[in-house]
């Protein structure tokens, strides 16, 4: 059975920062591309951030420069670095994987908020 776990979101302040994390079974990990999205109330589902297995990363422009992207295949899980936290940040954040992207986490929500 596949599963991703993600946990590490909450309420953090602007400009402040904030690591999430997933953690994944029941599947190839080392195989697998990860990454992560985020939708935001009203909006539909966003890319964010991916890790190839080769760890080859790639970023979406809002965030390139404040998000980092990192995985360890030995524990399974993949985090997601975040920095320099922004309003606009504040969504629901999923973890998904696979070679093609095709499990999906069931969302952790941060909140960028004064």
């Amino acid at each position: 059975q596949v599963q991703l776990a993600e946990s590490g979101g909450g309420l953090v302040q602007p400009g402040g920062s904030l690591r999430l994390s997933c953690t994944a079974s029941g599947f190839s990990f080392s195989d697998a591309k990860m990454g992560w999205y985020r939708q935001a109330p009203g909006k539909e589902r966003e890319f964010v951030a991916g890790i190839h297995p080769n760890f080859h990363t790639y970023y979406a422009a809002s965030v390139k420069g404040r998000f980092v992207i990192s995985r360890d295949n030995a524990k399974n899980t993949v985090w997601l670095q975040m920095s320099n936290r922004k309003v606009e940040d504040t969504a629901v954040y999923y973890c998904t994987g696979g070679k093609l992207l095709d499990y999906w986490g069931q969302g952790t929500q941060v909140t960028v908020s004064s």
